[in-house]
């Protein structure tokens, strides 16, 4: 795009761009402002008196090139300079300026400095690099002769005034908006923390205020942060009830069927019982949401993670802890971190022969992977892959296990109320799967 790069370096954050929006026009109506003003004040002002002392110099000139002898020469620019308050200096001292100087930072000596060329044909040099005087050395019979008159005669005086009384005010009227600004976007900012915090899980104390749009934005997200509660809310305790509405006959068709010893049928019949207890289970558990019933707290990653691998060792799963990359502590919730590994490492070694675990802790994020050397799951069956009670028999061998197609969306879910995700894609070293699993710090 062509102005991409004009996206790259304009502020991100809302306070950034709103300070730009509320400078530029300020910095650009000042520049115009003062380019004009000084345009068409100074320079013409400037121009005006340089004139004025044009008449003064020419007939100072004129008079000490009359005189018959350098003597006379000298006695009339003492005279004249004295009466119209000039240094007249015949012949000129040694010190004379060779060649027009001024300040790089002199505007209006430019316009001094030409003006006075247009009516001397004769001027050798003009010397404004002292910004209280103007020393003026013309050719004459007597030798060069050098004028010095007070700077303020021929220039406005004191033209940064301006510049700095419009600097400071621009400053003061920003200042002022930027208090006004930030009390404006306070409140966006406080709704933006909320609703990251309830993305995360996590529910803080919010009250609408600001502006009418604001406030009507803030409002709504209490009603949506509302309904979705008193949805969790209803869904834990229907499926409460459901728990215990099944688990009691299912309870007693187990007792009845354990008496039926020796039998066969009955067998088989437990076994359907069992599995029943089993998918009740973990339907329970994915609608309950483990993720959502503990407060987050700093925690290191680095003993859970080795403690998770260290109970998987003891249950018979090959699974070993491959690295660890830096440092730190993150709000977590340790039993739901807990309960999505051991999905991970659950899968990964019911799928493939062993596990490898890797914990990188970064600056802004904790990324946990684990490879298998299984089958692993085609690229463009990984996003349904996430989705509750998904089985894909044609990729992951479903006779070396017996899910129920939740594990992954289980912990899905727990990644994105840490404000994570789940991504699924290939391992490079063991030709597997490879789950990496993203929970923000």
């Amino acid at each position: 795009m062509t102005f991409g790069w004009l996206k790259r370096v304009l502020p991100r954050g809302l306070y950034g761009r709103a300070a730009l929006i509320l400078i530029l026009p300020i910095v650009i109506i000042q520049l115009v402002v003062s380019i004009a003003f000084i345009q068409r004040y100074f320079e013409d002002v400037t121009r005006q008196m340089t004139r004025n002392v044009v008449h003064e110099v020419s007939f100072v000139a004129g008079r000490v090139d009359t005189a018959p002898d350098l003597a006379a020469a000298q006695a009339e620019a003492a005279a004249l300079g004295g009466e119209l308050a000039m240094t007249v200096s015949v012949p000129a001292p040694g010190d004379a300026a060779q060649a027009d100087t001024r300040r790089f930072y002199d505007l209006s000596g430019i316009v001094v400095i030409s003006t006075l060329r247009a009516a001397f044909p004769e001027l050798l040099a003009v010397d404004l690099s002292n910004l209280r005087v103007a020393r003026l050395v013309l050719a004459g019979p007597h030798g060069p002769v050098e004028i010095t008159i007070d700077r303020r005669r021929v220039s406005a005086s004191n033209p940064h005034q301006l510049l700095v009384l419009m600097v400071a005010t621009g400053l003061l009227m920003t200042i002022i908006a930027f208090l006004f600004l930030r009390n404006q976007l306070r409140p966006i900012r406080r709704l933006a923390r909320a609703a990251e915090a309830f993305g995360k899980g996590r529910v803080v104390p919010y009250r609408p205020a600001g502006a009418l749009e604001v406030r009507s934005a803030g409002n709504a997200f209490l009603d949506m942060r509302a309904r979705i509660e008193r949805q969790i809310e209803q869904r834990t305790l229907l499926l409460s009830g459901v728990s215990h509405d099944l688990r009691t006959p299912l309870t007693r068709l187990k007792l009845g069927l354990s008496m039926m010893s020796g039998d066969a049928e009955a067998e088989a019949m437990m076994r359907d019982v069992n599995d029943m207890e089993r998918l009740l289970d973990a339907f329970l558990a994915f609608v309950r949401g483990d993720a959502q019933e503990e407060e987050p707290e700093m925690a290191d990653p680095v003993p859970l993670v080795r403690a998770i691998i260290e109970d998987g060792r003891r249950m018979g799963q090959k699974v070993t802890l491959h690295e660890v990359e830096g440092a730190g502590r993150a709000p977590l919730r340790a039993g739901a971190v807990r309960r999505a590994l051991e999905n991970l490492i659950g899968n990964a070694v019911r799928y493939g022969s062993r596990a490898e675990v890797s914990l990188a802790i970064l600056d802004r994020s904790i990324r946990i992977s684990v490879e298998d050397d299984g089958p692993g799951i085609a690229k463009e069956r990984r996003e349904e892959a996430l989705r509750p009670f998904t089985r894909l028999d044609d990729a992951r061998n479903q006779n070396r296990g017996s899910g129920v197609g939740l594990g992954l969306a289980i912990t899905a879910d727990i990644a994105r109320s840490h404000g994570g995700a789940l991504r699924l894609g290939e391992s490079e070293r063991l030709r597997g799967l490879k789950a990496e699993l993203v929970l923000a710090r």
